[in-house]
C-alpha cells in the first residue's frame, strides 16, 4: 500500500509540473499578443480620432431666427405625418379595408398575412392613380424641374387632378355634412371647396363604400357557412365545429370562381 501511495504521489508531481510548464507557456503567448496589439491600437487611435459631440440650445436674438425654427419644426411634423395624408386621399383607404373584409369573410384571419394585403393594396393604388399622377407629372411637376413655374404655381396645379379625383369619389350628403356643421354656404363651383371640408368628406365616402362592398363580400360565405352548419346539424356531428369544413368550402369556391381578378376588376373599375 506504501508502494502504490509513492507512484500516485511521484504521478500527481509529474502532473502537476506539466500542467505548470503549460500555463506557463500560455501565458507568455497571451503577454505576446497584448504586446503586438499595442501598437496597433496607438495607429488606429492616431488614424481615426474619435468626433466630440456638443449639444446646445440658444435662444433666438432675432424675430428671423423665430421664424425659420417654427418652419423647421413645422416641416418636420409635416413629414411624420405626410405618408398617413397622402394615402388618406387616394385610393389606398377603400382597397385595404375592403381586403380586410375579404380575409376575415374567408375566415382565415392570418392567411394571407397582413404584409401581403398591404402590398397588394399599394400596388392597387398606384394603378388607380397612375392617370392622377401621370397628370401632376405633366402639369406641374415636369415644368418646375425646369423652371418655368415656381413652387407655389406647381403646387397649385397638383392640387388640381387630386381634388378632382376626389370630388369624383365623394358623396354630395358627405360634402353638405361638413359644409353644414362649419355653416359655411354651399360653394357655387367644385373648385371653390376647401380642402379641409373635402378631405374628410372624402374619407368618409370611401368608408361608406368600402363598407358597402364588404357586405356584399360577407354574403356568399355567409350562405356558405349556414349550409355546413345545417348539414352537420343533420348528420348529427354537432361536436365538430363547423369551420372544420366551411373554411375549406369557401376556399375552393372563391379559387373556383376567379375571385382574386374578380375582386381587383371590381375595386379598379368601382374607381370614377
Amino acid at each position: 500500500m506504501r508502494g502504490i501511495g509513492q507512484v500516485a504521489s511521484s504521478k500527481w508531481q509529474v502532473a502537476r509540473g506539466e500542467w505548470r510548464m503549460v500555463s506557463a507557456g500560455t501565458t507568455r503567448w497571451a503577454m505576446l499578443g497584448i504586446l503586438l496589439l499595442i501598437p496597433v491600437a496607438l495607429v488606429a487611435q492616431e488614424s481615426i480620432p474619435v468626433p466630440r459631440i456638443t449639444v446646445g440650445v440658444d435662444s433666438a436674438r432675432t424675430p428671423q431666427e423665430v421664424s425659420t425654427s417654427l418652419q423647421i419644426l413645422a416641416l418636420l411634423t409635416l413629414l411624420s405625418v405626410a405618408p398617413s395624408i397622402l394615402l388618406m386621399m387616394t385610393a389606398f383607404t377603400r382597397i385595404v379595408i375592403v381586403l380586410s373584409f375579404l380575409k376575415s369573410a374567408l375566415g382565415t384571419p392570418n392567411i394571407p398575412p397582413t404584409p401581403v394585403l398591404v402590398g397588394l393594396s399599394l400596388f392597387l393604388t398606384f394603378y388607380v392613380m397612375s392617370p392622377t399622377l401621370e397628370q401632376i407629372n405633366r402639369e406641374a411637376l415636369q415644368p418646375y424641374m425646369k423652371k418655368q413655374i415656381s413652387f407655389e404655381q406647381a403646387l397649385a396645379r397638383a392640387e388640381k387632378p387630386v381634388r378632382q379625383f376626389m370630388l369624383r369619389q365623394t358623396y354630395t350628403e358627405d360634402l353638405n355634412l361638413f359644409l353644414r356643421m362649419r355653416k359655411q354656404p354651399a360653394p357655387r363651383t367644385p373648385d371653390e371647396v376647401p380642402l379641409t371640408i373635402l378631405i374628410p368628406a372624402f374619407i368618409l365616402s370611401e368608408l361608406k363604400t368600402a363598407f358597402l362592398i364588404g357586405f356584399y363580400i360577407y354574403i356568399p360565405f355567409l350562405v356558405i357557412d349556414l349550409v355546413v352548419a345545417s348539414i352537420l346539424l343533420s348528420m348529427g356531428m354537432m361536436m365538430l365545429p363547423p369551420v372544420v369544413v366551411s373554411m375549406p368550402a369557401k376556399l375552393l369556391v372563391f379559387t373556383l370562381a376567379n375571385g382574386w381578378s374578380v375582386l381587383a376588376q371590381a375595386l379598379v373599375q368601382g374607381f370614377r
